[in-house]
């Protein structure tokens, strides 16, 4: 038998629990633990879960503000609006945005870092979100900025066959 002293128990706030069970959850990325307070028997339960560093971003400006994924999926599916994909490509393009920024980088990232990457898994999957993307990314002021932008695709689909 298992006891605790570092949970208190939700129901009768004492901190003398047993453990009960114990198994990976969340896909192996935090522990989920099934317990019973000593004093009131009533069951409740608890994810143990590693401490994610916390990374800001470095904004254009200067600015720091703390890394959101969400963010990342909010412009991800304006870009890849009433096109065909769904939440799961999104998904895979944020997952792997976050290993590569979490790998490379401790405390910081350069926002500029973080919207190329997006451009190149973009570019890669869609180029009608590619270009969305881009357009809002890179502040287009007129046509003649998308034009710069769609040549070099169009100069690799020529040299591509179909």
């Amino acid at each position: 038998m298992l006891y605790s002293t570092l949970m208190r128990c939700p129901y009768c706030r004492v901190d003398n629990d047993k453990v009960i069970d114990s198994r990976a959850g969340q896909d192996g990325f935090a522990i989920r633990r099934r317990r019973e307070c000593v004093r009131c028997a009533r069951r409740f339960t608890t994810y143990e879960r590693v401490e994610e560093p916390i990374l800001s971003v470095v904004k254009k400006a200067g600015i720091r503000e703390p890394f959101d994924r969400e963010k990342l999926k909010s412009g991800l599916q304006k870009a890849l609006w009433k096109r065909p994909f769904g939440e799961d490509q999104i998904e895979a393009i944020i997952a792997a945005v976050e290993n590569d920024v979490f790998t490379t980088f401790e405390t910081e990232v350069d926002s500029a870092y973080l919207g190329n990457m997006l451009m190149q898994q973009l570019r890669q999957l869609d180029q009608v979100a590619y270009v969305r993307f881009a357009s809002v990314y890179r502040q287009f002021q007129d046509i003649r900025d998308f034009v710069q932008e769609v040549q070099p695709i169009l100069a690799e689909a020529k040299h591509t066959p179909k």
